[in-house]
């Protein structure tokens, strides 16, 4: 089977925003032109400009930016929370995608971006228009997409809903997310077979948050809805900081890469050696 219609992307940011001890800088830039340099990515997702005192470790996304060696058609990728946020990542000709996390649970937008959903809504339009007018674009992440942990009404329309409503502001990227790992094989099949048929110009990826022993599954449900673009982070580090305490971790990239015959074993084995030299002061500090 051919799966050249596949598109990986890996979350550097991700994987790494929730770490205690910071990881210098030089070593960041080292870290994601190796995975530039493989050639093996759609995109990566290698910073964020919002806070310092929210996110601490990405607090340096500015000056990681200045060193990468953007050579292949890999597509860079940064989270905003603002307009604050999208005048400085507008500055980075080298930055494609301006990611927002957009939830539709009202706990959790409280939680993550200090703002209820109708806030939030009104703040993506502010920065849609202001990204209307350069080269790159919004990416709505529609996070909590499967359900929550905090009993805020859910049900797969309200995916929909929300997707159309963004989309008439005119943004046609998104990724359907996942938190807190809520999501199930049916949930899965059955919001991205809707977005699937109410959307037939979009074509939405998946981000999803899982423990290991269901990755490979909620993965094939994704695949035989439709869903052709698979975020990732190495290891299957990473995890919202402001979800809940036990962070479920991401889907890895590495079981991603070989499911859909993108890589190799042996060819993932410097990247995966360079992630755990990347974390590996953390690993000691812990």
């Amino acid at each position: 089977m051919s799966y050249k219609d596949i598109q990986i992307v890996d979350c550097v940011r991700d994987a790494i925003q929730a770490l205690d001890q910071h990881i210098p800088v030089q070593q960041k830039i080292d870290y994601i032109n190796l995975l530039l340099s493989s050639n093996a990515f759609a995109c990566l997702d290698v910073g964020s400009f919002v806070s310092p005192k929210a996110v601490p470790q990405m607090a340096d996304t500015a000056s990681v930016m200045a060193g990468l060696q953007k050579t292949s058609g890999t597509k860079l990728s940064v989270i905003v929370a603002n307009e604050r946020g999208v005048k400085e990542a507008l500055e980075y000709d080298k930055i494609d995608y301006l990611g927002y996390p957009f939830s539709i649970s009202e706990t959790f937008q409280q939680r993550n971006t200090h703002s209820s959903i109708a806030e939030s809504f009104d703040r993506v339009k502010a920065m849609q228009d202001l990204t209307a007018a350069s080269n790159k674009e919004m990416l709505l992440y529609i996070s909590m997409a499967f359900g929550n942990p905090y009993d805020d009404p859910w049900h797969a329309d309200l995916v929909l809903h929300w997707i159309q409503q963004l989309q008439d502001l005119g943004i046609n990227n998104f990724s359907i997310a996942d938190t807190t790992a809520e999501a199930t094989t049916s949930s899965i099949t059955e919001v991205f077979t809707l977005v699937n048929q109410h959307f037939t110009d979009l074509k939405p990826g998946i981000h999803l948050h899982s423990r290991p022993e269901n990755a490979l599954a909620k993965i094939d449900a994704a695949y035989d809805a439709g869903c052709r673009r698979f975020e990732g982070a190495i290891l299957g580090y990473g995890g919202c900081p402001f979800a809940q305490d036990n962070l479920v971790g991401n889907m890895p990239t590495e079981l991603l890469l070989r499911r859909f015959e993108k890589s190799s074993i042996e060819e993932l084995q410097p990247i995966i050696t360079a992630f755990q030299e990347l974390v590996k002061p953390t690993i000691t500090h812990h």
